[in-house]
């Protein structure tokens, strides 16, 4: 019998900068849905507020804005998570929903998705 094992918390994470400073608290958007821990997260425009980062969309979330720490419920109300969202190294195959677009956004942030 095979066990899958989910992403763990900060599992992407290679390396960050001194103390909490790579870390931000952000607040999850109700609409998000479970996001797990790693997801690439946009922020909308109007509310400031993240979601999962989608480069097709047009609402400010089409630009990579950082990345989820921990996994997110789905819950029905906005929740507060953390994010890195600069000075940091992160391993791209630990990510979940990047893509070219969303990893030169990353890096004008300062984190570096390494292959």
């Amino acid at each position: 019998m095979a066990i899958t094992e989910a992403q763990r918390t900060g599992e992407f994470l290679v390396s960050e900068a001194s103390g909490t400073r790579s870390r931000e608290k952000v607040v999850i958007a109700a609409a998000a849905g479970a996001l797990v821990a790693g997801t690439v997260l946009g922020k909308i425009s109007a509310s400031q507020k993240y979601v999962a980062y989608n480069n097709a969309a047009s609402d400010g979330s089409e630009v990579a804005a950082g990345i989820l720490y921990a996994a997110a419920p789905d819950v029905a109300v906005d929740q507060p998570a953390v994010a890195f969202v600069r000075d940091c190294e992160v391993a791209e195959m630990r990510l979940t929903g990047i893509d070219t677009p969303g990893k030169a956004d990353l890096l004008a942030l300062g984190i570096i998705v390494r292959a």
